[in-house]
């Protein structure tokens, strides 16, 4: 009976691997599997990011939402890293917002400090006090989303003024042909929002209070850069700085 018996516990003894085996082979399967990789890294950002959100000193302002910066945090990241960004100032523009808000933020990413925080309009065919419509083609008086580094300053019809490139093909890499440009105007003011319930609107251009555009421009000038958010299911899809 034995005879019979030990060939079927020897079968047994070398069909099973260990449990230790098993588990490493899962592991090293997990490891190269491209999905749990993207996830891994995606936690890996996020915990950056919201590491960094939390240490930001607001000095006397809200902060911007965390879903706007993390989506600034990751272009300002891709392009600091691509070199593009001398000046380590982040300016963040929430579309989602009323435009009687204060939805600029201008957050010194060296220091983690927010600098500035101010009314910004948008363009005129974008909508009435939200945001809604937006556009990277000329005369369309609509603004553009998406990520812009800031060139240089002139002197124009609103006075100081800063012009801005768009870094993202097919959704503000226009701007400068449409001079879409950073100044200063008397329709973005709490006087006019008392007056009309919105804020005045502009041709496509971030427009800031008079009282507040030679500090701030002067502050974010020297290719620092500006990200202009809404959450556009349209954007995402089409960006390539954020996911």
């Amino acid at each position: 009976m034995i005879y019979r018996i030990l060939p079927l516990i020897l079968f047994c003894i070398f069909s099973f691997k260990p449990l230790n085996v098993i588990e490493s082979t899962k592991n090293k399967i997990n490891a190269t599997d491209p999905k749990l990789i993207a996830a891994n890294i995606k936690a890996t950002f996020e915990a950056k990011a919201k590491l960094c959100f939390n240490v930001i000193d607001a000095n006397g302002f809200s902060l911007p939402t965390f879903d706007s910066f993390i989506a600034a945090f990751e272009g300002y990241e891709l392009l600091k890293q691509q070199g593009k960004i001398q000046n380590e100032i982040l300016t963040i523009v929430d579309f989602s917002l009323s435009s009687t808000q204060e939805r600029m933020w201008v957050i010194d990413m060296k220091n983690q400090k927010v600098l500035l925080k101010s009314l910004v309009a948008h363009g005129r065919n974008s909508g009435l006090e939200y945001a809604k419509d937006f556009s990277n083609t000329n005369e369309s008086f609509k603004s553009s989303l998406g990520f812009y580094i800031t060139g240089e300053t002139y002197t124009g019809k609103h006075g100081l003024s800063l012009r801005l490139d768009g870094m993202e093909y097919g959704i503000n890499d226009n701007a400068r042909n449409r001079a879409v440009v950073v100044h200063g105007a008397d329709y973005v003011s709490k006087s006019f929002i008392k007056n009309t319930g919105r804020l005045g609107r502009s041709q496509g251009c971030p427009a800031v209070p008079y009282e507040l555009h030679k500090e701030l421009i002067e502050t974010i000038k020297g290719k620092s850069c500006i990200f202009i958010y809404h959450p556009s299911r349209t954007y995402v899809a089409k960006s390539k700085l954020v996911s």
